[in-house]
């Protein structure tokens, strides 16, 4: 494990907030949530918030939220996130600042005319943003490598599941007293599947599968559907339709897809989850859960997203649950960090990404082979 100040000391958090979550490619939501020209919306980065916008182009834009004039935020941003806008333009409403889609001051009241003031030269500060199957990410330091670079071995294996065309069905918002990096390591094995997961285990071994040893800015695995169940629900069966670039072996496998620092993605046969981990302190973490269908599936009158929602629902309070109660345990001044099993080897290549980035190192899988006991 990491030191357990990684866990407990608000110090860490701190330091992870300028440097993981604020210093290069975040998740800060769904393309589809920013779908028309005009859309506006205000998400956490890091210590600050962002706030994006599509252009009268189409083209996805990202600003430092806070105004040019006294730093007021264009749109409000809670600990939770933000609220939604549409416009043409982006106003302040602290003292109506107004700035087009692209960024650029249109118009300062009472400015006008005045001696040296130059509207060209308090546009919003803009930040690099990118989708990507379907997600907005955003790098508010500004200064990190493209992200296609850290995704490139990735791209393939998701590929087949065609995320940017499936449709989202279900949504659930989670409040975990854990710190992020538990929620995430408990997302990379299944050690702990026979005590607390008897539904999971039912529909795949929990022994099953492998874990990648491909090097880039993620760590995932995979794991296999038993015999006569098609999907991972609460009885093996699915209500929805096969994505349609799986070939055989993916409709017999779940993958499981750590994007550092606060995406998991979970492909399924017919239909993918992702959760967006939102750290809030040391020892809180809001969740945003959501489940995309294949159109097919979702444009039938018929159509119900539960037997998957339902299903993931169950097993991520198990999850929380556990989660919550290593967070309240490594508060212990007694805690002392433990050793890893084997078969918890993406558990290792995931720390070991942390503890390269507390060295001042890029966050990166080196994609050596998964660690043996000596």
């Amino acid at each position: 494990m990491l030191p357990r100040a990684a866990y407990v000391d608000p110090a860490v958090f701190e330091w992870e907030q300028a440097h993981f979550l604020g210093g290069g490619w975040l998740c800060l939501g769904r393309s589809d949530q920013l779908a028309r020209p005009g859309d506006q919306r205000a998400e956490r980065a890091g210590a600050g918030s962002v706030l994006l916008t599509r252009d009268d182009d189409g083209v996805l834009r990202a600003f430092a939220n806070t105004c040019r004039h006294r730093g007021h935020e264009l749109l409000p941003c809670s600990s939770e996130g933000g609220p939604s806008a549409s416009g043409s333009v982006i106003i302040c409403p602290y003292h109506a600042w107004t700035f087009s889609l692209n960024g650029t001051l249109r118009a300062a009241a009472g400015f006008k005319g005045q001696p040296g003031f130059d509207l060209a030269q308090w546009g919003l500060v803009e930040l690099p943003a990118t989708e990507w199957n379907g997600l907005i990410f955003v790098d508010p330091s500004g200064q990190a490598a493209p992200l296609a670079e850290g995704l490139r071995t990735l791209d393939d294996l998701l590929a087949p599941y065609e995320m940017g065309r499936l449709v989202v069905a279900g949504l659930h918002t989670y409040d975990a007293a854990a710190n992020w990096k538990i929620l995430s390591e408990n997302y990379h094995e299944c050690y702990h599947c026979p005590s607390i997961h008897p539904e999971l285990c039912k529909v795949s071994p929990p022994k099953s599968g492998f874990n990648y040893t491909l090097a880039g800015r993620w760590v995932g695995g995979t794991m296999e559907l038993r015999d006569g169940m098609a999907t991972m629900s609460l009885d093996g069966s699915s209500q929805g339709i096969a994505l349609l670039g799986l070939n055989e072996t993916g409709l017999r496998t779940v993958l499981y897809v750590n994007v550092f620092p606060n995406l998991l993605i979970s492909a399924h046969p017919d239909y993918v989850m992702v959760h967006r981990l939102l750290p809030l302190a040391v020892d809180r973490t809001t969740i945003e859960c959501w489940w995309a269908f294949a159109p097919e599936a979702t444009s039938q009158p018929s159509f119900d997203p539960s037997y998957a929602v339902d299903f993931w629902d169950l097993t991520n309070r198990q999850d929380w649950a556990a989660c919550e109660s290593v967070q309240r345990g490594l508060s212990s001044p007694h805690a002392v960090p433990g050793p890893l099993n084997p078969v918890e080897d993406a558990v290792y290549q995931y720390v070991t990404m942390v503890a390269r980035g507390y060295l001042g190192q890029p966050v990166w899988n080196d994609g050596g082979s998964a660690w043996t006991p000596a």
